[in-house]
Formats: structure tokens, sequence, C-alpha cells
């Protein structure tokens, strides 16, 4: 399950326009309305039109109706987390987040009479463990726990949950625990709603602990996880130092190793009856529904539900920091420095409105001080700021990096000069107008997203019982109130010397103890059946959604402005639009192109100033970015459409008239050497070099770099000549906006020079994926707890007939939950926390397809692990009833998909690259039901049985010996120059 960390999450008004001027008083309401017999509160123009009910049993509903796609966006919530974890039992509240997808009596058991004994004897036996401390003792209790988990599991269904929610169309089923919080997730289909409440009714009213001990040895993965990850060990340390009393700093969610080695189950069933109670938990709905209908149905499937009194967590006050605390964190990632201030908690709405506008002051990654002081004119490699917003107190982070040279304490020193400029009134009163257009019209641009809408009602739920959501609705109009003055006052009384400094240094922790491999015995695994709850949920009757498929010419326009294809949908929804130019060309047709767009960012042309150029789009709520791909640049301006031409002429003039700036092409040169260095110290970047290689051999393309000589020879010049030339090069132009098509083509036409005739581009460079023909290893050494491994394989050139095919197999075999890899490899052995294997696609006509496979698992048991998936590889079980659910799973995925706004010239463009000029989900919707089981072993057989694989294995040289790498093929050892190029 994923962990996150809260974050603060304004939502706002739909404003047409950016309005500036300071309301006297709210100018909404909280309101009360009764329809069909329930009575809900809402806070009139809420843009959401959320609605919050509070049933009998004291189980809170909020519903928020948008009807843009047919699906629904659900979470769960419980007002409980690693706060409320016992002493003696921190981990306890993710423990049992895990324990929840595990099914209940009535589903994921084969019987429940018969493996109902072998749960109590678990049970008890992990209590003896618990208050054993003997070696010797606890290790025949565990070989008797592991010994009982196998007979006990004979009668269990793993994934059952899973493939429920497979069965009815769910997509992203996950779920998150943190400090206050454990949510469960999932986006549904608007006609699974019966189906699905019925589900989670049951999850809740006797949820089964089965299946602990391999679950437990995923926890002890994800542990170890974190001991590899350096940014989580800066966040941990900066909350242990800042709150030295409070659960935020001193009870890690995921807990400590003494405890998740000392596992109670009865802690966690008494947790659970604690908190799990309706009077602590909401249902938030967000998307396609008919609000009368579904707080009917809940109201009958959650009635049963008894609330009880709850102690909530009240901490003492923390007592004020004094003076700096520095704390030092050693890994291998790149050096950096953060600066945490302790702030007023989410209960304080006003506080969390300075909190915002001071956080944007700091840094939007445009116009704020941070931005324009420190990163634009490159004094360090970069910086930023950010908010973490709990109930009690919130965080104020200033985290940077140091340039080439440069130490930590400078960056420290710099970051906070930005936070005493705001104490000194030392900055434009100008910017503050700005934020709040900004902040506005980010909450325009979200309110389409229902999991956007879903995360905030939850959100105002877990801090304040939702009972704070006439302050989210008024977030803006309160930001525009805020004075120079008061966020002055603001930053005097909370931001002193009272600050947490972590430096994060390159070096090796030896404080590391990892969580020891167990002995499991691999546990039977019942892939083929249901439980009669399983089969009646998949008759309970639901009415199909109907697909919609793109017709793309009528779905779109089409048109020439010059030389250029111009592709038109227009905004019925509001006044934003997008415009981009879509160039043809990339890295690979010219390998300076990426390091002259990202030169633009520090020039200025005659006219303004680079700082002058950041504020200009800042202050009009318009923004430009440039992305270059191998093959693809794309130049995109978004905003306010009454701001379009202001926004277009500011991107034009800066392109084709930026001025050489030798200090910033100095600087630039500086930073990317640092950014190598630091990508070279980073695994993920690592490993995405590897698998590069593992595909395209030695020259590839995450390798195709300037070298060192040639980035120290690049000129103002060079860069200058690409950027103002640019415009010439071939490009489409995409328009999304409430313009009509020829009002837009009218204007674009005015505002965007074109030549008469493109250039033609320099050739690009041709990377070709290699054949294997024989096993091999690639193998990088990284300080780290874990192993990590991938397998690599190129196959056959695309072929559009195989789409159905592939899908299914990717659904069934390796591509979610339920799936025969993450079964057998996690639920059954318990050899990782993360598994997955996929087919993957071409983006072209003339592409090869690519077979990925992965794994991470202790080094300690990376052969196990290894061995696992080869056998997977070589042999797919069959099992007919997941089959059928990856296909009705995929099915009901494109009957509720509605590609709409700029996204359809997006779709049309992806299928010209493959050859097509139709909506190919058409195609495959009406073949998957002709698919059986055959097709897909027969596709796993020619594809992927007795073939030659590249592992790419990334691990440390002191926990892998290079004898057991020789096993799985001729092994070679990838130095950071061969992986990176440079």
């Amino acid at each position: 399950m994923k962990h996150n960390i809260i974050k603060q999450l304004v939502i706002g008004l739909l404003f047409s326009t950016v309005s500036l001027s300071v309301v006297a008083q709210s100018t909404h309401q909280w309101k009360q309305a009764t329809m069909d017999g329930y009575t809900y509160k809402y806070v009139s123009g809420d843009p959401m039109h959320a609605r919050f009910y509070h049933l009998k049993n004291g189980l809170t509903v909020i519903l928020s109706v948008n009807k843009k796609e047919p699906r629904i966006q659900t979470l769960i919530g419980v007002r409980t987390g690693s706060n409320n974890d016992p002493k003696d039992h921190t981990g306890l509240a993710h423990y049992l987040e895990h324990l929840l997808f595990k099914g209940t009596d009535k589903y994921g058991s084969l019987n429940w009479e018969k493996e109902k004994p072998y749960i109590a004897e678990i049970t008890l036996l992990y209590d003896t463990y618990n208050h054993t401390t003997d070696p010797a003792s606890r290790k025949a209790i565990y070989h008797q726990i592991d010994s009982v988990s196998g007979m006990a599991a004979k009668f269990a269904i793993p994934n059952e949950y899973m493939k429920l929610m497979s069965g009815i169309g769910s997509q992203g089923t996950n779920a998150h625990t943190s400090v206050e919080e454990t949510v469960f997730e999932e986006n549904i289909p608007s006609s699974s709603i019966d189906k699905y409440l019925a589900v989670e009714a049951e999850r809740y009213r006797y949820p089964v602990f089965r299946l602990f001990h391999t679950e437990l040895e995923a926890v002890y993965e994800e542990k170890n996880r974190g001991l590899d990850n350096d940014g989580q060990k800066v966040n941990q340390a900066m909350l242990s130092a800042i709150f030295p009393t409070h659960n935020y700093g001193q009870q890690t969610t995921i807990g400590t190793i003494e405890h998740l080695k000392n596992p109670s189950l009865i802690a966690i069933r008494n947790y659970y009856n604690k908190w799990y109670v309706p009077n602590n938990m909401a249902i938030v709905m967000a998307g396609d529904l008919d609000p009368a209908y579904v707080i009917k149905k809940i109201d009958a499937d959650f009635s049963y539900m008894q609330p009880k009194p709850l102690q909530e967590y009240k901490p003492s006050p923390e007592l004020p920091i004094q003076s700096p605390i520095t704390k030092e964190v050693l890994g291998p990632d790149a050096e950096n420095v953060s600066v945490a201030f302790r702030m007023p908690g989410a209960l304080d709405s006003h506080a969390q409105v300075l909190l915002e506008v001071l956080t944007d002051m700091l840094s939007n990654g445009k116009a704020g001080l941070m931005d324009l002081n420190l990163n634009q004119p490159q004094k360090v490699l970069g910086a930023g700021a950010y908010a973490q917003a709990f109930k009690n107190y919130s965080m104020l982070v200033l985290s940077g990096k140091a340039k080439q040279g440069q130490q930590l304490d400078e960056v420290k020193d710099l970051m906070l000069a930005q936070v005493e400029k705001i104490r000194k009134g030392d900055f434009d009163p100008s910017l503050l107008k700005a934020v709040v257009s900004n902040a506005r019209l980010a909450n325009v641009q979200g309110l389409d997203d229902n999991n956007n809408r879903a995360t905030g009602l939850m959100d105002a739920f877990i801090k304040h019982k939702g009972d704070n959501w006439l302050s989210n609705v008024d977030f803006e109009d309160d930001m525009a109130k805020v004075s120079k003055q008061e966020l002055i006052a603001f930053v005097n009384k909370y931001l002193h010397n009272n600050y947490v400094v972590v430096y994060k240094r390159k070096g090796v922790d030896n404080s590391i103890v990892k969580v020891e491999k167990p002995a499991i015995t691999p546990i039977t695994i019942n892939r083929d059946v249901q439980s009669d709850f399983f089969k009646k949920i998949a008759i309970m009757p639901s009415t199909p959604v109907q697909p919609q498929w793109l017709d793309f010419k009528k779905d779109m326009q089409t048109g020439k402005i010059g030389p250029a294809n111009f592709y038109y949908v227009q905004n019925k929804d509001n006044t934003l639009f997008n415009l981009y130019y879509r160039f043809d060309l990339g890295t690979s047709n010219n390998k300076y192109l990426k390091y002259a767009t990202q030169y633009l960012q520090f020039l200025g042309t005659d006219k303004r100033s680079s700082e002058a150029v950041n504020k200009a789009f800042y202050n009009i709520a318009c923004s430009y970015a440039i992305t270059t791909t191998k093959d693809v640049t794309m130049v995109s301006i978004t905003g306010l459409q009454e701001n379009f031409g202001h926004a277009v002429s500011l991107f034009e003039d800066l392109l084709r008239n930026c001025k050489p700036n030798e200090t910033a092409l100095s600087n630039l040169k500086g930073d990317i050497q640092k950014s190598r260095e630091n990508s070279k110290l980073n695994k993920t970047a690592m490993m995405q070099g590897m698998i590069a290689y593992a595909m395209y051999g030695e020259h590839n393309p995450f390798n195709y770099q300037l070298s060192t000589g040639e980035l120290d020879a690049l000129t103002s010049g060079q860069l200058t000549s690409i950027l103002h030339t640019l415009l010439d090069n071939r490009h489409s132009i995409i328009y999304y906006g409430p313009l009509s098509q020829a009002n837009a083509q009218a204007a674009i036409t005015k505002l965007h020079g074109l030549p008469p005739h493109f250039v033609i581009a320099q050739a690009p460079v041709k990377f070709e994926k290699t054949t294997q023909t024989a096993n091999q290893v690639l193998f990088a050494n990284y300080d780290m707890v874990q192993s990590e491994v991938y397998w690599v394989r190129n196959t056959t050139n695309y072929d559009s007939e195989e789409k159905p095919t592939i899908d299914v197999f990717n659904s069934y075999f390796g591509g979610s939950m339920g799936s025969v890899v993450f079964q057998t490899l996690r639920e059954s052995k318990a050899l990782a926390y993360s598994t997955f294997a996929q087919y993957v696609s071409p983006d072209k006509k003339d592409g090869r397809y690519t077979m990925v496979a992965y794994i991470g698992s202790q080094a300690d048991k990376m052969n196990e692990a290894i061995g696992g998936m080869n056998e997977l590889l070589t042999a797919m079980p069959e099992t007919d009833q997941p089959f059928e659910t990856a296909k009705q799973g995929i099915k009901q995925d494109i009957a509720t998909e509605r590609i709409t706004k700029d996204d359809i010239v997006f779709n049309y463009l992806a299928a010209q690259k493959l050859g097509l000029d139709y909506d190919i989900r058409k195609q495959e919707y009406e073949t998957l039901d002709k698919l059986n089981f055959d097709d897909i072993q027969k596709f796993h057989d020619s594809n992927l049985k007795g073939v030659p694989y590249t592992y790419c294995i990334l691990g440390s040289e002191n926990k892998i010996a290079p004898e057991e790498l020789k096993k799985y093929g001729e092994v070679k050892v990838l130095t950071p120059e061969e992986i990176f190029g440079y």
C-alpha cells in the first residue's frame, strides 16, 4: 500500500476570470436541505456541490457529483493512524491497513469453519512469540506459526478482495496510512455502486486477519525499502526533531524494527475494534452518481455498524524551540539540506491560509522569492519550499541542493535569507495578488479530477470531520484578504531561530539494521476458486455502461496555419486554454536541443530580463513549458483565455529574441555537471540507465549525452541559435480553449509567426533494440539493503491485432495485485513488497515489444526471488476465473473511459505513430470476449518461455557475491560512466 504524508489541499471557487478584489465577508454559508428523508449540509456556491450527511450511527458520507465520465472515485477513511498506535506496537495501524485486504468470514475463505481454529491458534502463537525473548524459543515458535499458517492457507482465497474489485471494474485499488488517517481507495464504474457498497460493507463487518505471516514479510520488505530511501530518512529526522514529544515525530507509521519483529494479532484486533467505528469513519464519493440513491444504499448497507465512545489522541503542547536544532542523515544519494519550522496545525484555519500564502510567496516555481533570488540567478542547484499540514501542527520546509563546490550551510543561509526578506517586507506586494490568481487557476484546472475532489473532501473529514468545508470554499477569498502587514506579522510570530536543519550527507549509514528474513514455507494459493459471497456479488444486477468511441473526423477539427497542421477542440466548460507547438524532432535529431531549452529559462530579451519574464507570466496566471524527448519537443502555454494574447506574445518574443547570457551559461554548465554527479548517486536513475542498456546496448537513448568536453565547449551562440530558429522547424499546433475554430486560427496566425516552408531537420540518430541471444547479467553496485532485479527481453514488431491478447495477458500475468506474479511471489512466497511483469508495447508501428519483469527484495532473498520469477516466465499457471476477471475488467475500463479535451488530439497523434487512423479501443472491445486462455498461454509460451533475458541487477557488492550472478548468465559490471554516458 502507499503511504502519503498528508498535504494541504486547497479547494477553491470556480472563477472564469481572475478577480483580486477583497471581499468584506464570506459570500458562502452553511445551509441545510432534506431529500427523500435524508438531511444534509452544503456550502452555498461550492463548485463541487459537496453534500455532507451524518447517518444515525455516526457515519459521515460526503458526495460530490461530477458527470464528466461514468466513474466514481471512492475513499473510505478512518480518523486514525500511527498517532494512535500503542507505544509497544508501533506500525500497528499500517499492519491493519494491509490486513483489511484479506477478507472476512464470508469471503477470502473456502471454508471458514475449518479455517477458523487455525486462525485462532496462529493468534495465540503470535501472542506467545510476542512475549518470548529467548532466540531459540522464538525460532521454535515461529516454526509453529509457519506450519499452522500453511494449514490455514489451504482454506484461504488470497486476494479475493482484489478479484472482487477487478470484477466490478474498479481501478487503482489501494490504501495508505499516515499519522492521522487510514484511507482505502477505489475508482469504480458508476454502474457498480451496488456491488461496491455490498463488498465494502462486508469488508468492515468482521475482517479476518488471515495470511498474516506472509503479509508481515511484505511489511518487512517495505521497511527495508524505507531504509534505502534517503528522502524518507530526512523527513523522519525532521519530524523527530521538530516534534520531540508528539507522536508525529516519535512514532513512525511503518513502526520500529523491534515492534515489527514482535507483532500481536490481539493488539491489532483491539485497535480495529476501538477505532474502526462509524462515528470515526467517512465514505467519500465523487463522480457520476445520484446522491439520493447513493445515500439510501449506504445507510442500508452500513447500518449494522454501531458507534462507540472515542478518546482521541490529545498530546501536550510542544515546547517552543529556542535555538536551531541540527541533524545529520547519511546515505548514498546526493547531498541536500532541509530547514523545517513548526507552524500552527490545520485546526487553525486562518493560519493555514497564511501558511499557504507564505509557502507560495517563497516558492511557486515561477516568481517566488526562492525562484527569483536563488534558482533564477543560479545561486544554488535548486531550492524550494513546501508545507506539511497535520491537525495539531504543520511544518514549513525549505529544501535545497548545493552547486559544485558549494557548502550546504551556504544553501541554508541563502534560503533563510528569503524568509528574512518577508520578515522585513522586502518584496513586491503585487506578488500577493499573483499568488491568489494562480491558486484560483490551479483549482479550476483540478475541478474535473474526481480524485482531486475526493481527496480534498477526505482531508477535510480527517482534520475537521468536514466542519471546515466553508473555510475551504472561502480559501482563495481569504488568501486575497491577506495584507503585506499581516504576512510580515505571521512570519515574525512563527519564524525565528526556532528551526530544525537536516543535512543529508553522502556516507555510509552504520545505524541501519535491516529486518532479517524469517524462514517462510510457501503457502498454498487457491487461485481458481470463489467464495459464495463472490458469486453473490457477481450475479448482482447492474446496467452496463455503453462505451464511447472517438471519431477523429468529428471529435476534433483540423486546418492549416501557414505550413503547420492545426488541431482544434473547443473548451465548453470554462475559460481556460491550452496551446501546444509539437515539433517532430528531439534529442536524437540534435542532442544540444535539451540544453538549449534548459538555457531559455535563464534568458531575457532587450525588453525584459528573465526575472521580468517569469513575473509577467505569473502575474497573469499563465505559464509556459518546454519538454524534449528522444523524438518530440513540446511547447505548452496555458492559462486564462482573456490573457491568451499576452501569454503567447510573451513566449514568442522570448523564444525569437532571447539574448545570450554568459554568466547564466557558465552557471548552467556547472549545474549540469553537478546534476550529473548527483544522478550517479541515485538508484532510480541508475536503474533507468541499466534498462536502456539492456534494451539498446551500450549506445542507447539514455546515455546519448554530451560528453564533458562537449559540454565545456558549449557556446551561447550555439544554444540561442537553436532557440531563435526552433519555430522554423516542422511542428503542429494544438489549441484547446473557448474560442471558435475560426477565431482561434486567426488569433494564432497573428501571434505565431511562421516561415512559408519549414526547414528540413537533421536526420535522427537511430537506436535499434537489441536481440538477446543468451542470458546476460548487467550489475551495478549501490550501497543498499535491498536488491532490485529487472528482466528485459525485446521481441517482435508491433501488430495492432495483438493488443487484446497483450492487455489480457498483462492483467492476468503480472499487472495487478490479483495477478499470477503478485500472488505467487508476494502472497505465497513472501519474496517481495513490489513485483510485476508487463509486455510493453512500442509507440510506433516499426517498433518492437519488450518484456519487462521486476522484483525488489532483501539481498539475502535475491536468488529465491529470481528463481520464483523465472519459474513463472517458464510456466504460467492456468486459472479460469482470474482470466475471466481480467477480460471483464479490461472491458469495463474501456467502456467507462472518456477521452475528452485535448486528449482527443493526443490520442489521434499517438494512433498516427502506430499507423492507425481510428480508435483501436473499439476493435479491442469487440474482440475480448472471443479470447480464451489458450490464446494467452500460446502468447506466453511463444514470447516468454525458454528464451534468454538480460538481468539488470542493482545492489551492494558487499551483499551479492559475483558467483551468485554468474548462475544467471555472463556478467557485465556496469560503471556509472557506461550507464550515463558521461
